[in-house]
């Protein structure tokens, strides 16, 4: 018995629940058990009827496919000397968003970047709307491993690679250069971008909601490497034509210059060198006349060099037997309204003496004989007034001019290398014709397994005897004897031609050329040097071209072992 009860007293109970209060919580109880079931539906629903729900939103949030760089072919020279080399680089790039507003990690990363702290905040301030930012390009990979280790919030780095050039300065306006983003810009770069470019692959990976890297799952796709390209240049050519080259050009105070060296049997260039030039690893004041590739880009008026080409066509008429004389006296002659002029009043000259005093007289009145364009024509069918078809951007075409009434001072002035132009590598490639017994072979920079076809383009007998009296241009009493090759004959021309400018011909600005064919016996080389507006004492080509060529031919028939073939020994006589 309770205490309540032993007093007398009824206990109390609790009222009956109100019908309205009973209501309600029939109703939460069902509300609430409903919403269980419904929950519980859904978990059964996504993890057993449509699980592949949850997997595709937790994928979006996580899984990402990164890009696999494609490593880019390299370049070598025709012995498989590298030219241009890729290496793995690494770039660091940024989330401004994920960044910290705490300036001593920012300190940290400013130092370790290399940059100044201030100018790091204003590049993060520019961005901060954005969700990419370079911090830094191309780095080598243990400099990035040095910032990637400070942790910092929001900083990532990204798998490069970066070109570079062995050679250098060396043969740079031929290779060119690749921007940083690793694509062709100039040269054979540029040229052969889509060979030696590759495609990228693809890697499916998982990363945090920060963009760090949690996970490397599976390769999706994988990226295909470049092809290499193996260039028809010998680096050790290479380097002898661009040292002499280099030379040349500080000794007589010139504009630049350029060389061209040629497979005679093959029309393969061996080297081009040009002045001035530039560092492709650094580019850092970078002069841009550098960049061009004057060899094959620029074109000239070559002189006196075309004679032997203009001569070609001359005999091939068969109006001018082997003995043929020509009076060149009083050594000036006029033409329309112009006068010619040979340096010298040569008097009576025979064909080959015509080409060894490089009278412009002599030519001119042989080509005022004939009422055909036969100059001009055989200078098209050399490849001048057209593409090379080497596939280098830019190169230049030139100009042979085809007027409808011809004068009879262009025909003359035809005939001893004026009122056209020509480029370097043109010049090198028409001579082929003459060093291989009339056979045209197209220029190619590119190394070939066996020799192209060559085109007839002169009577074999007429090259041959053009041969002959360039071999007779280069002799110890000749204004080309600087062109002398010790233990070797050399066939050879020089030109000497005035620059023009907006008001035509410059006064006291010149060009030096040279020609030449080494060994005449059994031609291997062609070789053109061109010295642009040398500002020393000497400018005629056989005074500051012809010595570049007899280093440079002398140096690189020893190397090629061509056996020599002139019993003359000693050094040339200056």
């Amino acid at each position: 018995m309770s205490t309540e009860q032993s007093r007398g007293v009824t206990p109390r109970r609790p009222p009956p629940m109100a019908p309205m209060g009973k209501a309600r919580y029939v109703v939460m109880m069902t509300l609430i058990l409903i919403g269980l079931g419904l929950l519980a539906g859904r978990i059964v629903d996504l993890h057993v009827i449509d699980r592949n729900f949850l997997q595709v939103q937790g994928n979006a949030r996580i899984l990402r496919t990164d890009p696999i760089p494609a490593h880019r072919g390299m370049i070598t020279d025709r012995h498989g000397e590298p030219l241009a080399v890729s290496t793995p680089v690494v770039t660091v790039w940024a989330n401004p968003q994920d960044l910290p507003d705490d300036d001593v990690q920012l300190v940290l990363l400013a130092q370790a970047l290399g940059q100044d702290l201030g100018e790091l905040k204003g590049r993060i301030e520019n961005y901060r709307d954005r969700e990419f930012m370079y911090l830094r390009r191309r780095m080598t990979p243990e400099t990035a491993q040095q910032i990637l280790d400070l942790r910092v919030p929001g900083v990532h780095a990204r798998e490069e690679y970066k070109r570079y050039y062995p050679a250098g300065e060396v043969v740079a306006q031929v290779i060119g250069v690749t921007n940083v983003d690793d694509h062709g810009q100039e040269g054979l770069e540029l040229a052969y971008q889509s060979w030696l470019a590759g495609q990228p692959g693809k890697r499916r990976v998982i990363k945090d909601r920060r963009g760090r890297l949690v996970r490397d799952l599976e390769v999706v796709q994988e990226a295909q490497p470049g092809g290499d390209l193996a260039l028809s240049i010998d680096q050790r050519l290479q380097y002898i034509a661009y040292r002499e080259l280099k030379v040349a050009v500080d000794e007589n105070d010139a504009d630049g210059g350029s060389v061209v060296m040629m497979d005679a049997r093959t029309g393969e260039v061996l080297a081009m060198a040009n002045q001035p030039s530039y560092n492709p690893n650094n580019r850092a004041g970078l002069d841009p006349a550098g960049l061009r590739n004057q060899a094959m880009v620029d074109v000239f008026e070559p002189g006196s060099v075309m004679k032997p080409l203009a001569m070609s066509a001359l005999l091939e008429t068969g109006h001018f037997p082997a003995d043929t004389v020509v009076d060149t006296s009083p050594g000036w002659m006029r033409i329309d309204s112009y006068t010619i002029r040979d340096v010298s009043n040569n008097g009576q000259l025979t064909l080959a003496g015509i080409l060894r005093k490089s009278s412009n007289i002599g030519m001119a009145k042989l080509t005022l004989q004939l009422d055909e364009p036969v100059v001009p024509d055989r200078y098209r069918q050399l490849g001048f007034g057209q593409a090379p078809g080497t596939g280098f951007p830019g190169e230049a075409t030139g100009e042979v001019p085809s007027p409808r009434v011809w004068s009879s001072s262009q025909w003359a002035a035809l005939s001893y290398g004026y009122g056209l132009s020509v480029s370097a590598l043109q010049l090198a490639s028409a001579y082929t014709a003459i060093a291989n017994h009339g056979e045209y072979m197209p220029p190619s920079l590119l190394r070939l397994n066996q020799a192209p076809r060559g085109e007839q383009i002169v009577r074999p007998d007429v090259a041959d005897q053009i041969l002959g009296m360039m071999d007779e241009v280069v002799e110890p009493n000749t204004g080309a004897r600087r062109a002398e090759v010790p233990g070797y004959t050399v066939a050879g021309k020089t030109g000497t031609v005035r620059k023009t400018g907006s008001g035509g011909y410059q006064e006291n600005a010149y060009r030096g050329v040279f020609v030449g064919i080494t060994p005449v016996s059994d031609p291997r080389i062609i070789t053109v040097v061109m010295i642009d507006h040398p500002r020393g004492d000497a400018y005629y080509g056989g005074a500051i071209a012809a010595p570049v060529f007899s280093r440079i031919a002398g140096s690189a028939l020893r190397i090629l072992d061509v056996p020599p073939d002139n019993p003359r020994s000693g050094e040339p006589d200056d």
